[in-house]
């Protein structure tokens, strides 16, 4: 049974990794066995990530370059392969946030969000999906979220792209699954984080949130982990397209 989660041996790229999410879900597949690489766009935060993976005894680098540039994203990703060998697993995390109303929403902030929250999606994957199809397997795992479904006001960028997210991933399986490809994605409900801390504090938000979240609280980086291990390990081999919310029920209910 436990060889269905076991990623030994196996090299895994996780965008946006140095905090947050990301480097919650570097520290779970590094312990389930696999080698990272923490990717963003700042030497000194990855660097950070990566020492204190290897303080906890896992293997992990960096692979630095801003995933919104296409050519930089196929540049690093071709480097790696070229001189270090596979990426087994690639994890779509970097993305970021601009708070707007939608009538006064800045053009060039909007595009900015999908730059990084789509396009950077569709940059990362289509370089690894190109090196996995010749090896006949990989796993692609896209961070979604529950506003790929739902929408709340002041966030329209946000929304839209990960709406996209959702859509690129049944994209991707279309055409990538008959290669061995498994493209999956996690839709996080509200997670508590560095860039969530003015919505955690705001003591009438979290009331709201708590009220409508069946669950009754506030989600954790680490809630992320288990979902994050199953897709990228021989457990989902025959799960393609998916996206799975973990989200305490946020989605199911109104």
């Amino acid at each position: 049974m436990q060889t269905l989660f076991d990623l030994t041996g196996k090299t895994a790229l996780i965008t946006g990794a140095w905090r947050g999410i990301g480097f919650a879900l570097a520290g779970g597949l590094a312990a389930a066995g696999a080698k990272i690489l923490i990717n963003g766009r700042g030497q000194d935060k990855t660097a950070r990530a990566v020492a204190a993976l290897r303080e906890a005894g896992y293997t992990a680098s960096e692979l630095v370059f801003d995933v919104a540039d296409n050519e930089a994203s196929i540049a690093a990703i071709d480097g790696y392969e070229a001189s270090h060998g596979p990426i087994d697993i690639i994890i779509n995390n970097a993305g970021i946030q601009h708070r707007s109303s939608l009538m006064d929403f800045d053009a060039a902030d909007f595009d900015r969000v999908l730059a990084t929250n789509t396009q950077g999606v569709f940059h990362v994957s289509r370089a690894a999906a190109r090196h996995m199809a010749k090896r006949g397997q990989g796993k692609i795992i896209n961070i979604a979220s529950i506003m790929s479904k739902m929408a709340r006001h002041h966030v329209s960028a946000y929304i839209t792209s990960k709406a996209a997210v959702a859509g690129l991933t049944r994209a991707m399986t279309s055409e990538w699954a008959e290669h061995g490809i498994n493209c999956n994605a996690i839709g996080p409900g509200y997670i508590s984080t560095e860039l969530t801390q003015s919505l955690f504090t705001d003591q009438a938000f979290s009331q709201w949130l708590t009220d409508n979240t069946p669950a009754g609280r506030w989600g954790e980086v680490q809630d992320l982990v288990g979902t994050a291990i199953y897709l990228a390990a021989p457990a989902s081999d025959f799960v393609h397209g998916q996206i799975i919310y973990v989200d305490g029920g946020m989605t199911t209910t109104v």
